[in-house]
């Protein structure tokens, strides 16, 4: 069992060496408010004058005090083995008996035998961090005692709570010195020493308070009540000492204290607990043998002990795997370059190959928040493109009117007897180009997606990249080069697919049959149907038929040779339906002229004959109007053909685009990665500049192969410690 406290303080070593608080070893922590006897316990259990004392905060440091017992009779062995330096000239180096000695970690090898030195090193290194405004900081000062007088301890001296700050203390010192408190005591492998004076109420201990937040059930709350002599006449202690105001589960110890003045008298702690020990004797006897700065030694001693022993197992478990952690870190962050040209050739080959792998899906790190690489290309071509192809309306942007309009353009002078085939490849071309847009869209999104694989490779593949910032920039720069001069061709190809589709309109095309063949039987429906209505429009009197056989009003005379008809109403008007003649459309007014020829009256200039023809060609032609019968028949002709035909055109494209995505963009960019790479970055000029390693990766490493010796060595140590030591 003694051999444990001895083990943790090698651990403390260990790990202060490399600055760590990872793992978290027993200690002993002091709480307690200002000026409530902390360091004076403390002292009385080093028996020395070594901690700097006065009214107000003191302590503005947490100092881990070790105290390391040295066997009187094998001092020579002991003090080679834990200070080599304290060994010379075949004796030790005497301190004030001869055989005590204290050591700072921040001072190195440094060996004081001083303890008036430890004192004034103490405050110095205090106001160094801290400063002289009396204000604290959790950076902790390490001291290391060695005495045949002390029991094996590590305990934390930690700043008392305060509740007003004073002189220039910052306004929330309050909640700096509870929030440092918490770091050390929440520990679940601290014991918490609450000292309270015995001059105060215990149920305003603020000491017991805050342990109380970390260890409600006081499984490791040892309480100690200072200044018993300094209790009220006719008050003694006893209901406290007894555990009757308030029950600590690990017991409550009574100390007495050196005054002011007895420090000022240079009163020496051997005799401070010689008088302590006859006051308890004369003033509790009961419980003389339960208390006192000697029994509160050994208690301490005794639950680190029995603590150390239940932390034991799972701190060498915790030890073991952050090792294994530290060691695959250490792998990670890699050798240092010996072969820089074998190096620098191996990280390329590694980027382009987890390059490629992402594409394919064969990565070794696959994301698994969001879609990447080649999943998200698939995304690309299937969802994102697919659907937009698809909300793409085949009459989009096109009006019945339009659709008119270019029938009529596309008949000339003469009044159409069929739809004419130039109006619907006029229209389809005009929609087809629409696909360009979201075509090359695709590819620029294509290009985006090629472009996150690399930072996705540099940040979960190779790592070996962060050592070497120049080297990472430059093969980003090759590959974003690579691609850059890949989307043009790309763009071309897209480009050219739905020029070809715009090259030639292929009515031959085997899906068009059934819309071609819909259209002739629409057209014939139509000539039937004229053929139908005829007899019932036109008069069966020859006498009413003309050289011609155009149909004339019963007032009128057939037309002389060379002589055009004249302009009337009737049944022309409505023969002449979808041919051309708007005068069918314009409506009559109240005296028997049309109701636009009226209004142009008063513009027209005043004919010398009565009954003169209106010049129609005056007549602006209207935007919207019913459409008769065969227009509505031929619009929708017009119109099922364009949307037949563009969806076989769509679905071209939807198949074609993405084919050419991979041919000239993704499938080029993976086969010609790597030997680009390689002809821009395997150059002999370039190997220092590129494989100059990012001076915070080097810390990294030395600070990741520091910690690994400590967690070894620290393994090392616990695997001394054989199972009889446990019990």
């Amino acid at each position: 069992m003694e051999a444990l406290i001895p083990v943790i303080n090698k651990l403390q070593d260990v790990f202060n060496t490399v600055g760590a608080d990872i793992i978290q070893l027993p200690q002993i922590a002091v709480v307690g408010t200002q000026s409530s006897g902390k360091s004076s316990v403390l002292e009385s259990l080093v028996g020395r004058d070594l901690l700097p004392r006065g009214t107000g905060i003191v302590t503005r440091r947490p100092l881990i005090l070790q105290l390391v017992h040295v066997d009187p009779e094998d001092r020579r062995k002991t003090g080679e083995e834990n200070e080599p330096n304290a060994w010379k000239n075949g004796r030790f180096s005497k301190g004030v008996d001869g055989e005590e000695w204290g050591k700072f970690l921040h001072t190195k090898n440094k060996i004081y035998t001083d303890f008036d030195e430890i004192r004034q090193e103490i405050e110095a290194e205090t106001e160094r961090i801290s400063g002289t405004n009396k204000g604290i900081s959790d950076e902790p000062i390490h001291l290391k005692i060695f005495s045949p007088h002390v029991v094996n301890l590590t305990l934390v001296d930690l700043p008392g709570i305060t509740k007003v700050p004073v002189g220039d203390q910052p306004k929330d010192i309050e909640i700096q010195i509870r929030e440092l408190i918490l770091k050390y005591i929440s520990n679940p492998n601290c014991i918490i020493l609450a000292v309270t004076a015995a001059n105060t109420d215990m149920a305003t201990s603020e000491a017991l308070k805050v342990a109380r937040e970390v260890d409600p059930d006081g499984r490791r709350t040892l309480a100690v009540v200072t200044k018993l002599d300094l209790m009220d006449a006719g008050t003694d202690a006893m209901d406290v000492l007894m555990g009757r105001v308030i029950p600590v589960k690990l017991g409550l110890i009574g100390v007495v204290n050196r005054s002011q003045l007895d420090i000022n008298n240079k009163k020496t702690v051997a005799d401070a607990i010689r008088d302590e020990h006859a006051f308890l004797q004369k003033k509790y006897p009961s419980l003389a043998n339960r208390n006192g700065t000697k029994y509160l030694a050994r208690t301490l001693n005794r639950l680190l002990m029995h603590h150390i022993r239940d932390c034991l197992p799972e701190l060498k478990t915790r030890i073991n795997v952050l090792a294994a952690q530290y060691q695959s870190l250490l792998s990670s962050y890699g050798e240092p370059v010996d072969d820089k040209s074998a190096t620098l050739l191996q990280l390329i080959t590694k980027f382009a190959t987890e390059y490629c792998n992402t594409i394919e899906g064969t990565a070794k790190y696959i994301e698994t928040a969001e879609l990447c690489g080649g999943a998200r290309i698939c995304y690309i071509f299937h969802e994102t493109f697919g659907r937009t192809l698809e909300s793409v309306d085949p009459l989009g942007g096109l009006t019945t009117i339009d659709v008119l309009t270019a029938i009529r353009n596309a008949t000339g002078p003469r009044p159409a007897l069929f739809v004419p085939e130039v109006s619907f490849e006029l229209l389809v071309k005009r929609q087809v180009k629409r696909l360009e847009e979201p075509s090359l869209r695709c590819v620029e999104l294509v290009h985006e997606e090629m472009q996150r694989i690399i930072q996705h490779c540099s940040n979960y593949s190779t790592q070996e990249l962060l050592r070497f910032p120049k080297l990472h920039d430059a093969i980003v720069e090759v590959v974003t080069s690579l691609l850059r001069k890949r989307l043009p061709v790309t763009n071309d190809m897209v480009h050219n697919l739905v020029a070809i589709e715009l090259a030639y309109i292929n009515t031959k095309h085997p899906d068009f049959a059934d819309a071609c063949g819909l259209m002739n039987n629409n057209i014939e429906e139509q000539r039937r149907n004229r053929m139908r209505d005829l007899p019932s429009a036109v008069p069966r009197d020859k006498s009413l038929k003309g050289p011609s056989g155009q149909s004339l009003s019963p007032t009128e005379h057939p037309p002389a040779e060379g002589e055009a008809p004249k302009v009337s109403g009737g049944a022309q008007g409505d023969q002449d339906g979808g041919t051309g003649n708007w005068r069918g459309m314009l409506k009559k007014g109240e005296d028997g002229l049309p109701e636009d020829k009226a209004k142009l009256q008063s513009t027209l200039p005043a004919s010398p004959q009565k009954g003169h023809a209106v010049n129609l060609l005056d007549v602006p032609v209207p935007v919207a109007r019913k459409l008769s019968a065969r227009e509505q028949r031929d619009c929708e002709v017009i119109e099922r053909l364009i949307k037949s035909y563009f969806l076989i055109v769509r679905k071209n494209i939807q198949d074609s685009v993405p084919k050419a995505v991979m041919h000239f963009l993704v499938n080029y960019v993976k086969d010609s990665l790597q030997s680009e790479l390689v002809g821009q970055l395997y150059k002999p000029a370039l190997l220092d500049d590129l494989l100059t390693e990012s001076e915070d990766m080097a810390q990294r490493r030395n600070e990741a192969a520091d910690m690994l010796k400590a967690l070894q060595k620290a393994s090392q140590v616990i695997a001394e410690i054989r199972e009889t030591h446990l019990w």
